[in-house]
């Protein structure tokens, strides 16, 4: 029998999801990680960069679990774990800060773009590649989801795998990226890219008069049959053969179609949000833990390996 390869993908806990974090990251993680041995890490320690409120972070924790049970992950079929709770990350990452250089990790481009962005350029932001490089590398994950504009810390992850093999013999499995095929971006109700800061977003498990809301809410185009901000957020539920004779019918009538597409986001939201509410945080929290003692199976064998290897194992 042919064996899974291992993938990992982490996910920061960062409050209220929209329909665009849906399409973008849940979705094609639900369709794809059944074909592996997978690994779901919460990743609260990356969100310590940017959160300093131990009650939001606690809350955001239980509610990032509870999103992904919801759109349909098999707690049965994940290894599905907290960070913090497997403090060989922060141990291995501590081992490979020792290994690279500063004008190495200054090269990084997520945290030049933050920067740039306003973002205090603390010690945990700049060394953020090396935490997530010994997420990866515990792990020895074959396969790491990202984006086209992560392919960088994938790199990382393999420079730091490089540097340890080299000073101390072959140890960890050099990562490849599966680059995630975008849906496109996912626009909100201005036409732009659905983004919190942006407050354009439809919540992904927003009660009906919330989705309503935001969806009569859509601009609409001024001219044409067709209102073009609409139709771009109704593609992400119908197909366009199956719109085509639905804005065929309802030409010029951009309130009908926008009742449509409510109806279109309802009959998919709905069910989603129905099995988030009957979710626990009891749950919840017995499923990280059942998750993070498989993970520490895993990352407690591969640090005594480099226990050994570095010279702290006496």
């Amino acid at each position: 029998m042919e064996t899974k390869k291992r993938f990992l993908t982490g996910i920061q806990p960062s409050g209220t999801l929209h329909i665009g974090n849906y399409f973008g990251a849940l979705k094609p993680f639900v369709d794809m990680y059944e074909e592996y041995e997978s690994v779901l890490m919460v990743a609260d320690l990356h969100a310590l960069t940017t959160t300093q409120d131990g009650e939001l972070l606690r809350k955001q924790i239980v509610d990032v679990v509870k999103d992904y049970l919801a759109v349909g992950v098999d707690p049965e079929k994940v290894v599905l774990f907290k960070q913090s709770d497997v403090p060989e990350h922060t141990e291995l990452a501590w081992i490979f800060e020792c290994l690279v250089t500063v004008p190495f990790l200054m090269q990084a481009h997520a945290y030049k773009d933050k920067v740039a962005r306003g973002m205090e350029p603390n010690a945990g932001l700049f060394n953020y590649p090396m935490l997530m490089a010994a997420d990866i590398l515990l792990y020895d994950a074959e396969v790491v989801p990202v984006g086209e504009d992560q392919r960088q810390h994938i790199e990382y992850a393999r420079e730091a795998a490089g540097k340890f093999n080299r000073a101390y013999g072959d140890t960890f499995t050099p990562p490849q990226e599966k680059i995630m095929k975008s849906v496109g971006v996912v626009p909100g109700i201005d036409g732009q890219k659905m983004s919190k800061s942006y407050k354009n977003t439809i919540p992904l498990f927003g009660t009906p008069d919330e989705i309503q809301t935001a969806v009569m809410g859509i601009v609409t185009d001024s001219e044409g049959d067709r209102p073009e901000n609409v139709y771009a957020i109704h593609k992400l539920f119908k197909t366009e053969e199956e719109l085509a004779p639905v804005y065929e019918e309802h030409k010029g009538r951009y309130g009908d179609l926008k009742k449509i597409l409510i109806e279109d986001i309802e009959s998919v939201i709905a069910p989603m949000r129905e099995k988030r509410e009957s979710i626990t945080d009891e749950e919840v929290a017995q499923i990280l833990l059942e998750g993070s003692e498989q993970a520490k199976a895993v990352t407690a064998k591969k640090m005594e390996e480099v226990r050994e290897k570095i010279g702290t194992k006496i």
